[in-house]
């Protein structure tokens, strides 16, 4: 099978929380999830730094045990030592973990108490009534522990689009190797670039459509088939992911690109147009009558009905048609159109990279600037920094922008919103600085009254230019807090701050509805990495999919802009 950095990375977060349930020595907890972290801030397969015999060990935080325990996992799929953990620990302990609140020690407490050792069990004991008696949880927990064991079951099937991508792309390579097929293309929403994925759907075109599907059925990745014939074929990845195959006629290959693409709601659309014409739209193609006009590309297909071609990302039927009639489509943005990177974490908080090689990281991109943006004092499992470490780290900054003329180094921090819509750190030091980012870390149960108020206090602060994450969701693990956020727009617009989509792979924050809003409102936008590795950086493309689903253009974005134009409008008065 194939490993990616993310399987990898699950299994080291599995084995520190199961220490942490056996109580072992927290050094040892700790150096498994720094690990897990260097692995998920990866832009490169580790699988294949192993293919090329590269030391490990190099990796921050990666020492000759961890590197013998990656070596055993992408040789295997499997660590001995997990499966010892989860026997002394029980193996579903790691399921119960996945509910969010409940970390290792309150798994721990439930078994103490309930002898609960799976989601069944723990599902069975809330409906019950029973955990709300356990220590150190209540009525409150218990409601809210349903309520996630529901969601749970309702996003079971989908994973994010990064996920999606790191099990696509060897499979791609995989198929691009034989011979025997000329072309291949992932469609559906990973092609849409939807933020979740439910399964794969691929099409090739070939000479012998058997050959294909044999070949495709061989891949090591594949744990079942599903079903297998000479022109379809369904398999299930080892990592769960279903992937459906289909080979489609050369002639064919635009419609049904086109048609397995989606969505649903776009296909019907489209054929409503079709028929207005006086023609019929499939995946076969556009006829009139039984006479094929059209198929070999999509653009051919769109050109047939009159408009041009519209890009993956639009096609949810929001509009997009009547925009492509009237030739109103959006330029939408690109990776290319970024001139710099606003949210960025290093060494003095919880990254894994000194502000220097960050900066060389991103002058090796070709970004004219980059902001360094570490966390503030409250968020303490990220060693925040307090005015006085900020005020070195200022320092620090400066230090190497001199050593750096080529790229410019704004001086920024992630700052936290408290409770009452504060800001963490004293505006003394908040003024020292070229960019403020706030963001709420802490307190996401308030009601969307509090929360709102929370929020758009922190904007109307007149440090504060960018809201970071602002739905603080993360994707199928954790829903958005509440908040209106049409007033939190209306006040980033009365503000002039700005609003943030978090490339994080997890986050993707803010969703594409939101960024259309944003757009409509006339409130800017910045396309930010988080990165919190230098690899990480490349997390970026996550955003700018983001801000092309929610029809964002160039002049949207505030870090498409040259540095001149960036701190003059960083430097407006809200």
């Amino acid at each position: 099978m194939h490993v990616v950095n993310a399987d990898i990375e699950t299994i080291f977060r599995k084995v520190a929380d199961l220490l942490d349930i056996l109580n072992a020595n927290p050094f040892r907890i700790r150096a498994y999830r720094n690990a897990a972290a260097t692995i998920a801030g990866l832009s490169r397969d580790v699988a294949d730094m192993v293919s090329r015999n590269e030391d490990l060990t190099r990796l921050p935080g990666i020492g000759r045990d961890l590197s013998k325990k990656i070596l055993e996992i992408v040789e295997t799929g499997h660590l001995r030592f997990l499966d010892t953990l989860e026997k002394n620990a029980h193996a579903s302990f790691s399921e119960l973990m996945e509910i969010p609140g409940l970390g290792p020690r309150k798994v721990k407490a439930l078994y103490d108490a309930l002898d609960i050792r799976n989601i069944e069990e723990l599902e069975e004991a809330a409906e019950q009534g029973r955990i709300a008696l356990v220590a150190g949880f209540g009525k409150k927990s218990q409601q809210n522990i349903l309520k996630e064991i529901v969601r749970r079951k309702e996003r079971s099937r989908r994973i994010t689009y990064q996920a999606a991508m790191f099990a696509a792309e060897p499979l791609l390579s995989y198929l691009r190797a034989c011979d025997d097929i000329t072309q291949v293309a992932i469609a559906g929403s990973f092609r849409r670039c939807r933020e979740t994925i439910g399964d794969l759907d691929l099409l090739v075109t070939c000479r012998r459509g058997a050959d294909a599907v044999r070949h495709f059925t061989r891949y090591d990745g594949v744990a079942d088939i599903l079903s297998s014939g000479n022109t379809r074929s369904s398999v299930v990845l080892h990592s769960g992911l279903q992937v459906d195959l289909r080979v489609v006629p050369q002639v064919s290959w635009g419609a049904a690109l086109l048609y397995f693409t989606g969505s649903w709601q776009h296909n019907i659309a489209l054929r409503k147009l079709a028929i207005g014409r006086g023609l019929k739209l499939n995946e076969y193609g556009l006829f009139r009558e039984h006479e094929r006009i059209a198929g070999k590309s999509e653009k051919e297909v769109y050109a047939c009905l009159d408009i041009p071609f519209i890009a993956p990302e639009l096609r949810e039927d929001r509009g997009e048609i009547q925009a492509a009639a009237k030739h109103q489509l959006p330029a939408l943005v690109s990776l290319d159109d970024i001139r710099g990177d606003l949210h960025m974490h290093t060494t003095r908080t919880d990254g894994h990279n000194s502000i220097l090689q960050m900066a060389e990281a991103a002058q090796s991109k070709g970004y004219e600037y980059i902001a360094i943006t570490d966390h503030s004092r409250q968020v303490r499992i990220a060693h925040g920094m307090d005015a006085e470490a900020l005020a070195t780290h200022i320092e620090d900054i400066d230090a190497i922008q001199r050593k750096m003329p080529g790229i410019a180094i704004l001086k920024g921090v992630e700052v936290d919103i408290l409770r009452d819509g504060t800001l963490d750190l004293p505006d003394e030091i908040l003024q020292q600085l070229d960019i403020v980012i706030c963001a709420v870390h802490y307190h996401f149960d308030l009601s969307l009254q509090q929360q709102t108020r929370r929020i758009i206090k922190a904007l109307e602060h007149p440090c504060t230019r960018i809201l970071a994450h602002p739905t603080g969701r993360l994707l199928t693990r954790r829903q958005p807090y509440a908040v209106d956020m049409q007033a939190v727009m209306k006040a980033a617009r009365e503000t002039g701050c700005v609003l943030e989509i978090n490339s994080a792979p997890k986050r993707l924050d803010l969703n594409d509805q939101h960024c259309r809003m944003a757009k409509e409102m006339g409130v800017k936008v910045s396309i930010d990495s988080d990165a919190h590795s230098t690899g990480d950086l490349d997390f970026l493309q996550n955003g700018i999919n983001q801000a092309r689903r929610g029809w964002l253009e160039p002049d949207d974005v505030i870090n498409t802009r040259s540095l001149t134009e960036l701190k003059k409008l960083l430097q407006q008065e809200a």
